[in-house]
């Protein structure tokens, strides 16, 4: 996990300073980094795709 972290906040740093560079707006940022940070969390068992939407199915 170490080597994704590394390469993760590489991303970030990447996306960030693309945006600083007129490239990205903010609501892209927003979705670059919650995409991406979404996979670490699940990379770590930290986060289920759908969860949020099947629990509201589930009442």
């Amino acid at each position: 996990m170490r080597e994704i972290d590394r390469l993760y906040s590489a991303y970030e740093k990447e996306v960030l300073l693309a945006k600083e560079k007129g490239f990205l707006k903010d609501n892209s940022v927003r979705t670059y980094l919650l995409h991406s940070g979404n996979f670490i969390k699940w990379c770590r068992g930290n986060f289920v795709p759908g969860n949020k939407n099947a629990n509201k199915h589930s009442l």
